[in-house]
């Protein structure tokens, strides 16, 4: 038998995985919705003499869909799934659990599931969600130049979490850079006349403290102080976080005005006036896409944006305090909201987070019904197992192998946290949401492992009567 090399059966995991994602959101045509459709105008001229009639041709029968819509599937046996579960072992620690049937509404599994716990990463799936439902899966953030009419232009940040220094325009999705901005803001200038400007940085959009209170100090390699205006996330390979995201922002978009011959002479904190005209404005990839990057890599950085952004969407200060109010208000509208929960921030950092796992497979649930089509971009960020994200390096032990490729899930981990919470689709044709969350473990790695034998024990759960 041939020896499948490593880069092969990573492509086949991943096919797997896209077959899956396709399958759970119940996709049933081939080309995605953000394919440009063909043209329904014919541009070819009239001929000027009436061709022969010809006779009319039988229409075509339409092509069989790539993949069948997602069907419901039989409703699994409580204690089927129970028993399932319990046969992975004990996880030894505070467990709080949660299983649903994703269509029926049926909960086939419940240990302390509405017990708060510190959920730790997996709160970046009510994040995302909350986000989705306040600003819509196409809206985007813009990062722009304007003219004060005083020799001075200002950049001013519109809360793109992933804005770049360098263009990358092959890339999908596209995201907005520092380099394009500065070309078309070079090219304005130079059309008046300008090649000597002064520079300020606007990153007002959000207020009060960028570090929040419940984040330990240490934690200054795991987040960057959170504004609406940075530069590859405030990251540099091999060297600290940016303290001061904005100004590093403002002097890498410095930088490459110069390159394109416009010389700065001064950069300051400035505030942009509302009318102020505009030079250049590059936009960030739709939301839909930034859930999806932040959910798949667990992105700190990303997720404390949108939590700031349901602030401003709200029509408040862009503030830690006025975002907790917000999510709170849009979870409680989803009906997805616990009176007992405390959410601190976007990203799950905060020590001082609680969550149940009810609450985490209410979010799932929606996610994948047609109520809340908004919310899709939820499980397709959600990463799978052993082939992408926080989930490709896990599922080795030989209890949980049998997962890769079929489990989705979010990770959570912090001192004294394990979590993961996603969907999975069980050998009987059941869709099942699920959640799972450990505080307080006896052995770190064991947890870990047990998160991974529970969810894969579901995937091949044949649960039904």
């Amino acid at each position: 038998m041939p020896r499948i090399s490593p880069s092969t059966r990573r492509l086949l995991i991943i096919g797997v995985g896209l077959v899956l994602v396709l399958a759970l959101v119940g996709v049933g045509y081939a080309v995605g919705p953000w394919r440009t459709p063909v043209s329904a105008t014919d541009p070819t001229p009239a001929p000027s003499v009436a061709p022969t009639p010809t006779p009319k041709p039988e229409p075509a029968a339409a092509p069989a869909p790539v993949l069948k819509p997602v069907s419901k599937g039989p409703v699994p046996d409580a204690d089927e799934v129970e028993r399932v579960i319990e046969k992975v072992g004990s996880s030894k620690s505070e467990l709080g659990a949660v299983v649903q049937d994703v269509f029926s509404g049926k909960e086939v599994y419940d240990h302390d599931g509405d017990e708060p716990m510190m959920p730790a990463s997996t709160l970046k799936i009510l994040t995302g969600a909350a986000a989705l439902v306040a600003l819509g899966p196409g809206h985007e953030f813009s990062t722009r130049v304007v003219a004060d009419g005083k020799g001075r232009i200002i950049l001013l940040g519109g809360g793109d979490p992933y804005l770049t220094d360098k263009a990358a325009p092959d890339s999908y999705p596209v995201r907005g850079s520092i380099e394009e901005l500065a070309a078309t803001t070079a090219e304005q200038l130079r059309a008046s006349g300008q090649t000597k400007i002064k520079l300020g940085y606007d990153a007002s959009l959000f207020t009060g403290r960028a570090w929040n209170p419940t984040w330990p100090s240490n934690y200054g390699d795991q987040v960057t102080p959170t504004s609406a205006l940075w530069v590859n996330e405030g990251r540099h390979q091999g060297a600290p976080r940016d303290t001061d995201p904005a100004l590093a922002a403002a002097t890498a978009f410095g930088k490459a005005l110069q390159r394109h011959k416009i010389t700065v002479t001064k950069i300051s904190e400035e505030t942009a006036a509302p009318k102020a005209k505009q030079l250049a404005e590059v936009t960030s990839m739709p939301l839909e896409r930034i859930v999806e990057q932040v959910l798949l890599t667990s992105d700190n950085d990303g997720a404390e944006v949108l939590f700031r952004h349901l602030a401003v969407a709200s029509g408040g200060p862009g503030s830690i305090g006025q975002a907790r109010g917000s999510i709170e208000e849009i979870l409680t509208e989803l009906k997805v909201w616990d009176d007992e929960m405390v959410i601190h921030d976007g990203s799950g950092l905060s020590r001082e987070n609680r969550v149940p796992a009810d609450a985490l497979v209410k979010a799932l649930r929606l996610a994948a019904t047609s109520d809340h089509p908004e919310l899709r971009a939820v499980l397709t960020g959600l990463p799978v197992a052993g082939a992408e994200g926080t989930l490709r390096t896990r599922f080795t032990d030989p209890r949980a192998v049998a997962g890769i490729g079929l489990v989705r899930g979010k990770t959570g981990t912090l001192t004294g946290v394990q979590s993961l919470a996603g969907v999975v689709r069980t050998a009987d044709g059941s869709l099942l949401a699920y959640a799972f969350v450990i505080n307080e473990p006896k052995d770190e790695w064991l947890a870990r492992e047990w998160l991974a034998r529970a969810s894969t024990a579901l995937a091949g759960c044949g649960c039904t009567d």
